[in-house]
């Protein structure tokens, strides 16, 4: 088995993390590979890694180049290598080095306890379904493990969305945007508006106006074949399109997007003895009294 590491070198403790990392894999004679832009980052930060002999692959390969991706930082790093490295299989360990972690659950004290497992060959890997869109006229494509958003780029005026299921009409939605989410989405942008909680493995896509002009408009939850299509005809600024908030393409009205599921999944592993629910009481703080900081039995 062959790890790669790979992660977000804006972590102050990226360095410590990745030395004891290459420390354990050459210990124990475990091949492994460095992504080339993070040797390169800590090379001029970190003394011993200037004279370390490491093989580093450039972002291109980095999904050939292991068998599970080590992904050090947050969420976000997270949804970063699941866009590079998912359409190949590769499986993705995440391990928090940022604040809430919904995806990347394993906390750095962890991060021996869980290599012991995965040595061992005990580990799930999950299935998390990934969204792909297209505009019309475009040749890109964007994909996202959490949503597609569309907004407005520079302007606080209201935007009209006609949205379409499968080909049906399903409304015109007045407001702030729209969001398409995957059910690992559902903990993201589109759970601050409003929206509910809906398990990873969850076979489903959720539709959520942003700060709506009606009251009556809520998240519409539909299902994973369906294709989604947003038409904004006109619009007081350009359009914005964003893929997990990191993507983003910007263009006049008219435009279409044209959302559905992706043809590949992202694999997260997972320990066998936590469930998601585990996470969402622990992350969310549910059970807990915020005055005194003890669990509600």
């Amino acid at each position: 088995m062959r790890f790669g590491i790979a992660g977000n070198t804006e972590k102050t403790e990226i360095g410590q993390v990745v030395e004891a990392l290459v420390a354990r894999f050459r210990r124990e004679r475990i091949p492994f590979v460095l992504h080339d832009r993070l040797a390169a980052t800590l090379r001029a930060r970190v003394g011993w890694l200037k004279a370390a002999r490491l093989r580093t692959v450039p972002e291109r390969r980095l999904a050939r180049s292991c068998d599970i991706l080590i992904s050090l930082g947050g969420d976000g790093t997270i949804l970063r290598m699941t866009r590079l490295v998912s359409a190949d299989g590769t499986p993705i360990l995440g391990i928090n080095l940022g604040k809430l972690g919904f995806l990347a659950e394993v906390s750095r004290d962890e991060l021996d306890p869980v290599l012991d497992e995965i040595l061992r060959g005990d580990y799930e890997v999950e299935e998390r379904i990934m969204l792909e869109a297209g505009v019309a006229r475009k040749r890109r494509r964007y994909c996202a493990l959490n949503d597609i958003v569309i907004d407005l780029s520079a302007s606080s005026r209201m935007l009209q969305v006609e949205t379409f299921v499968s080909g049906k009409y399903l409304a015109t939605f007045t407001g702030d945007g729209i969001i398409v989410s995957t059910p690992t989405g559902s903990t993201g942008y589109a759970l601050s508006n409003g929206g509910p909680i809906l398990t990873p493995t969850n076979r489903a896509i959720m539709i959520s106006p942003i700060c709506p002009h009606t009251l009556t408009a809520r998240p519409v939850i539909v299902p994973d074949d369906s294709v989604v299509t947003l038409v904004v005809k006109r619009a007081p600024a350009r359009v914005n399109i964003a893929a997990d908030g990191q993507t983003q393409h910007v263009q006049k009205a008219p435009v279409t997007v044209t959302v559905r599921r992706a043809p590949f999944t992202a694999k997260l592993i997972k320990r066998i003895n936590t469930s998601y629910y585990d996470v969402l009481r622990r992350k969310l703080q549910w059970g807990k009294d915020v005055r005194t900081s003890e669990e509600i039995t």
